[in-house]
């Protein structure tokens, strides 16, 4: 991509003139209010994929368009999954045989599939503020929802992680929540912290070695700690994050085995932590290398759950996005 790859400085560049969303690019500087009501017309969503027919109407007639620059599966997955349950038509761009790849500008393919009339872009691009930058080409009509760019953001998994915790642990001003790992080259820790942080989540740790932990997280208002069992200590929520080998330009741990023996998440380990505390992961897991497989399988794992919470997200983010906000059409009143 030729153009700037700054992310949008207006954080509200998100926002329709009354204060609705139009595209979902980031949780940065959104308020507790308007992440709330995403989680509340997520929950009209939860039950959809129980019944017999796994459709609600309220996107029918919508085409929605699946723009994948990097390689993805449970994402891209779970967002058309979320587009064919809202009966929308959905298209999956083969980024191998695009026109961006014959050199084509990626302005000059968007209105090319603005013309098609499309109504919404799911955007995945390796660099920060691909979305923002796409987000601010389209049309007016058209939406933009960031399905992650770069180290920069990954909104709509950092809510379905929010809204997996509001299901075990509601008060988020009691809780206690530990992101442990790569949070420097972590899009979804980013959007995490912004989104936990708006919600009035009490006390927010980030773990790792110091050079997985970015210069200056402090002033987004979390606790740094380079020791796991300290930052495990009396948590309620502890969030391991996958190591972002493709983003590592360098040597950046000794190994992955010293990693597992200083960060990995065991039984021990985690009987530092509260007796009844959730361990969360965003996939694709590393095995005996974040997470030991008793932990990724046991009673305090809620990781399945992540996954199946992701499709009400998604669902919830797509109907907001194209007008239909949550509290005036719920997937109940248009189920028939």
């Amino acid at each position: 991509m030729t153009t700037p790859q700054q992310h949008d400085p207006d954080n509200n560049s998100q926002l329709d003139a009354q204060g609705r969303l139009r595209h979902f690019l980031t949780t940065e500087g959104l308020s507790r209010d308007q992440l709330t009501q995403i989680l509340d017309y997520a929950e009209t969503f939860a039950g959809v994929g129980e019944r017999p027919v796994k459709k609600v109407p309220l996107l029918r007639g919508k085409t929605i368009m699946n723009l994948f620059f990097e390689p993805s599966t449970r994402t891209r997955t779970t967002f058309e999954l979320a587009a064919k349950r809202l009966s929308a038509d959905v298209l999956n761009l083969n980024i191998e045989a695009s026109a961006t790849k014959k050199g084509e500008t990626l302005a000059d393919t968007l209105h090319t599939l603005e013309a098609m009339h499309c109504d919404m872009f799911v955007v995945r691009h390796a660099q920060s503020g691909a979305a923002h930058y796409i987000a601010r080409q389209v049309a007016p009509h058209v939406s933009v929802i960031n399905a992650g760019d770069g180290s920069h953001a990954h909104p709509t998994q950092a809510m379905l992680d929010v809204f997996t915790i509001r299901q075990h642990k509601p008060d988020f001003s009691q809780l206690t929540v530990a992101i442990v790992g790569d949070i420097a080259h972590s899009r979804v820790a980013r959007s995490e912290i912004h989104a936990l942080k708006a919600l009035g989540v009490k006390t927010l740790r980030v773990v790792g070695p110091r050079t997985l932990i970015p210069a200056g997280v402090e002033q987004l208002g979390v606790e740094v700690f380079h020791d796991l069992d300290q930052g495990l200590r009396d948590v309620d929520v502890v969030m391991m994050l996958r190591l972002q080998r493709e983003r590592m330009a360098g040597a950046y741990i000794p190994s992955e085995h010293e990693y597992f023996r200083r960060y990995g998440l065991t039984e021990a380990r985690l009987a530092v932590a509260k007796p009844d505390a959730i361990v969360m992961h965003p996939g694709p897991i590393n095995r005996g290398v974040e997470i030991d497989s008793q932990i990724a399988d046991g009673r305090h794992s809620v990781i399945l759950q992540q996954v199946s919470h992701g499709i009400a997200i998604r669902m919830a983010v797509m109907a907001m996005t194209l007008g239909r906000q949550g509290g005036e059409n719920t997937a109940d009143e248009d189920a028939g």
